[in-house]
């Protein structure tokens, strides 16, 4: 692997103002207060602004942070970005996430998923003419959604992928196939990331753990798919960030093979906890916490706004990150619990909300 220095770097992090993108630049500054970032995001409406507003005003501290409000999918607006400020890493966080919003929205995920990863590659590819430099380590967000309706467990990344059972899982693992031509045909030195149900303070309202919370404090109830047998692998913000950062620093080499040609430069991880929580013990931290944290009250009758219902399309009954290259590669494991992520999350938001 080559060590990508991100000391006085230009950074460009799509989808900025997004969960993953916001903290990530938190610590980028944290840990590498000479970089430059500049940042994308498109400020759609899929949850609310005021989450993606109150992101930004914190990262607009930082004095070398540079905002563009655009999309991805504007072939022009990264041109130009990319002729500006030539970053020499790219971090690829901007999509249009969510398995259930694909089945009623697809214009959505090809725009952002497709067309606007192309114009990132493209980009990526073009910083080298003329001799330059150019991208030295491309990194970008997959999702543990590609490896739909697999049986065996832990997801491996030696697995095959090649039945989604969702179109966002499907746009996603062609972001991973799109990257590895273009790493072959242009030598773009690229990390894909499968991220495993991330979650945390200032998290995503879409996501179970944050859409549970709102309709308990509203006396709604709760639906709990396939009736309470579902796993999922719950990563905290944190531990993916600290993943992502290590990964920035680290980019699969340039080799020739024995045909004098490039072989790509190319890996993908999982990041996850490598522990599935069954999603009924989940829904019972979570309240406690949200308890504890005041967020409701001591009495609260959980049971009487509970419903267990049916598996839903696009759904799949586990997530389990096998983290094995991770740990290989780069001394990493996640290990945040999810009793002392969820109490993060339910402190923040007894903070944000109440």
């Amino acid at each position: 692997m080559s060590i990508v220095d991100l000391q006085n770097k230009t950074i460009f992090v799509t989808g900025v103002a997004g969960f993953i993108g916001s903290n990530l630049v938190k610590r980028i500054y944290q840990d590498v207060p000479d970089a430059k970032v500049i940042g994308i995001d498109n400020m759609n409406d899929y949850y609310d602004v005021k989450l993606k507003d109150a992101r930004l005003k914190e990262l607009t501290q930082n004095e070398s942070f540079v905002f563009v409000e655009g999309s991805i999918a504007d072939n022009a607006l990264i041109t130009s970005i990319f002729k500006e400020y030539s970053p020499q890493v790219v971090v690829n966080l901007a999509a249009q996430a969510g398995v259930r919003y694909s089945i009623t929205n697809p214009d959505a995920y090809v725009e952002a998923n497709l067309i606007g990863f192309y114009n990132i590659l493209e980009a990526c590819r073009h910083s080298y003419d003329n001799g330059a430099i150019g991208v030295e380590h491309l990194v970008y967000a997959s999702s543990s959604s590609v490896y739909g309706s697999n049986k065996k467990v832990p997801y491996s990344t030696d697995d095959k992928v090649d039945n989604p059972v969702s179109l966002y899982a499907a746009t996603k693992k062609s972001n991973e196939l799109l990257t590895h031509a273009y790493s072959k045909l242009y030598n773009i030195p690229s990390t894909g990331l499968r991220f495993f149900t991330v979650y945390g303070p200032a998290g995503r309202p879409d996501m179970a753990y944050f859409g549970f919370t709102n309709k308990l404090r509203e006396g709604k109830s709760i639906q709990i798919f396939n009736y309470g047998n579902c796993k999922r692998d719950f990563t905290y913000v944190d531990d993916i960030v600290e993943g992502v950062v290590r990964v920035m620093q680290k980019a699969p080499d340039k080799v020739t093979g024995e045909d004098g040609l490039p072989l790509p430069p190319y890996a993908v991880y999982n990041i996850g906890n490598n522990q599935p929580e069954n999603l009924l013990d989940f829904v019972d931290i979570l309240q406690q916490e949200l308890i504890r944290a005041g967020v409701l009250p001591e009495d609260y009758d959980f049971d009487a706004h509970k419903e267990l219902v049916p598996m839903q399309p696009g759904d799949v009954p586990i997530t389990y990150a096998d983290t094995t290259a991770l740990e290989r590669d780069f001394g990493f494991k996640p290990s945040t619990s999810l009793r002392d992520g969820l109490r993060k999350f339910a402190e923040w938001y007894r903070t944000f909300y109440m």
